[in-house]
């Protein structure tokens, strides 16, 4: 199969992809790989030396969430004598936002692909601010998680099941496109409808009434609640077109704070590697780029897929929380198309009649063209604790893709000689 063969085949296949929320489980228990040893990461392999301060932060969190540490000293004393063992989201077929850090006793989204059974995972989403994915680790972080764990997942998962067992996330995130959001720095519309479609469910559920209105309350109060679906929604998509020989579409793009890197279809296996950016952004009052860390996170999965900062020209509204202007998120939309493969027949953005987002992209292409993927994203603290400290634009480095281009080409000429 030619590179533009497999190309199209691997559009088709995130086209045909129908991400659907089965379930909420305990990670030990459902996420393939997970031990009660691991912590999982956002972005590509990376040791506690290299690690970001946010990064660090939410390993500190997570390890006293699980009750391995009691304080700072203690859990930096555990990492640093490898009393853990770390391994990215990516490698277990999960997705974090942010430092991304997942913990075995985490409850975490289930997302199936109904088209190709595949499965993708993701935590439930804590809010803005001083929250674990943005390193944060004061007692008011980890008093919300253990009520996330005690009460938003079993109130939820009870909830999902009384709705019928299943809700289509595809369908949702098509919606809150033609809403306002792009599915990564704003999901008020995809929020908003998650609550409509799950609310009733939740009343009809055996709890309290007062947990379920904490439940609906949390959920209503963090506009950000929906990108922890929209981003499994993304892996699972995405998922299903890794290794497809002579494909040059990307699967992943993942940052950990330290570095940026990617994974094309048919090199699966093997991350391209570069150094993570810094991001060009609006800072809440009393920060500015000299507090910021370098760019981290899992959530540009959903721009891997077809949408996040790749459909900005469906949110114009974003701009108040990124930088820019509304034409500068048209701009990016449509210099997108110019790396991509194809079109979503999906999603769809209003203020360019309905044309679908650019979907698909093409490695090759970013090489003849010059062109890098546009990418919104938060802003972490660069210190442990902190929080996040604003959010912005960013462009990947140059060099990873190069390296991914080099290899591919030796690659299909390697294979071409063999035939």
């Amino acid at each position: 199969m030619n590179m533009k063969e497999a190309n199209k085949k691997a559009v088709e296949i995130i086209l045909k992809g129908q991400p659907t929320l089965v379930g909420i489980g305990k990670a030990l228990d459902v996420i393939p790989g997970m031990k009660e040893d691991i912590f999982l990461h956002a972005g590509p392999p990376i040791t506690w030396e290299r690690m970001s301060g946010p990064l660090k932060g939410a390993i500190i969190g997570g390890l006293i969430y699980e009750g391995k540490a009691t304080n700072q000293a203690e859990a930096e004393k555990i990492a640093e004598s490898n009393g853990i063992k770390f391994a990215p989201c990516h490698h277990h077929d999960t997705v974090g936002p942010m430092a991304g850090v997942v913990t075995p006793s985490m409850p975490v989204f289930i997302m199936e692909n109904k088209t190709f059974g595949n499965k993708s995972y993701c935590t439930l989403n804590e809010g803005l601010g001083k929250v674990l994915r943005y390193g944060a680790f004061s007692d008011e972080v980890i008093d919300r998680l253990k009520w996330m764990e005690k009460t938003l997942a079993p109130v939820l998962k009870e909830g999902l099941k009384i709705y019928g067992g299943e809700m289509n996330i595809k369908n949702l995130i098509a919606q809150a496109l033609l809403m306002g959001d792009e599915g990564h720095n704003r999901n008020k519309g995809g929020t908003s409808l998650f609550i409509r479609e799950i609310a009733p469910s939740l009343i009809r559920s055996s709890f309290d009434r007062e947990s379920v209105a904490k439940v609906i309350e949390f959920i209503h109060s963090n506009d950000h609640f929906f990108l922890n679906l929209t981003m499994p929604a993304a892996k699972c998509i995405i998922q299903a077109a890794e290794g497809i020989k002579g494909c040059s579409i990307l699967t992943t793009m993942a940052r950990n704070g330290t570095d940026f890197g990617i994974r094309v279809s048919s090199m699966p296996d093997k991350w391209f590697v570069g150094k993570a950016q810094d991001v060009d952004g609006l800072y809440f009052p009393g920060y500015s780029l000299k507090d910021a860390n370098p760019d981290i996170g899992d959530s540009v999965i959903t721009e891997t897929a077809g949408f996040g900062g790749f459909a900005m020209a469906a949110a114009p509204a974003i701009v108040q929380f990124v930088g820019g202007t509304p034409k500068d998120a048209i701009r990016m939309t449509l210099e997108m198309y110019e790396i991509c493969e194809g079109e979503n027949d999906t999603f769809k953005i209003p203020a360019l009649n309905f044309k679908g987002s650019p979907t698909g992209i093409d490695l090759a292409k970013i090489i003849e063209t010059g062109i890098l993927p546009s990418i919104n994203t938060g802003i972490a603290h660069k210190d442990p604790g902190i929080g996040q400290v604003g959010a912005g634009l960013v462009k990947p480095p140059r060099n990873c893709f190069e390296e991914a281009f080099e290899e591919f080409v030796n690659s299909m000429e390697k294979e071409l000689s063999n035939e």
